[in-house]
């Protein structure tokens, strides 16, 4: 079966069930530490994804779970577990990853990812949530990193859109500019 299928079916499966016990924000934040852990350890995702010969999948929940800090949702223990007996573990970022867009879409809600120079005003957070608000007619939730490299600007990503309206994209323009009429002189 296809892997973007199969994914997509687990995170599916999770976004019903939580809905079902109503505990889904609190399953989608423990998925969204596990998705950024499992991103910033390499070693936590190699062990995850290894054979269950190497690591056993009792051990591969028991890494989570302390990922989380040993305290992990009923919910998502029980979905870790299925995870593990159909020996889909090594796809656990990527369907967490799903289901937390899946989940929040579900409720209306629709998650974005602003980087920025500084820490950002909150008047642009509001033409950005009003902006989103108007195409969408969803509410929006707004992850904003710092990136002092943009030198002004920010860029804005949300689902398959991406607003650059950065300085370090309008330079980077300019450069390809000169670049490419420095080849034709030549």
């Amino acid at each position: 079966m296809n892997r973007s299928l199969v994914i997509t079916r687990y995170a599916r499966t999770l976004v019903k069930y939580v809905a079902d016990t109503g505990h889904g924000d609190i399953v989608a934040s423990e998925a969204d530490v596990l998705v950024r852990a499992l991103h910033d350890v390499p070693d936590l995702s190699r062990a995850v994804q290894a054979a269950d010969d190497v690591v056993s999948p009792f051990d591969k929940k028991k890494l989570l779970q302390s990922a989380l800090g040993n305290r992990m949702s009923q919910e998502l223990s029980r979905f870790l577990t299925l995870l593990n007996r159909n020996g889909r573990m090594s796809m656990v970022a990527d369907i967490l990853r799903d289901f937390i867009d899946l989940y929040y879409r579900s409720i209306g809600i629709r998650k974005a990812h602003l980087t920025v120079v500084q820490e950002p005003s909150e008047r642009l957070l509001q033409r950005l949530r009003a902006l989103v608000k108007q195409k969408t007619g969803d509410d929006v939730r707004i992850e904003v990193d710092i990136d002092p490299s943009l030198v002004g600007g920010f860029v804005f990503d949300i689902d398959d859109y991406l607003l650059d309206a950065s300085v370090k994209r309008q330079l980077d323009l300019i450069r390809e500019q000169f670049i490419e009429r420095n080849r034709r002189i030549i």
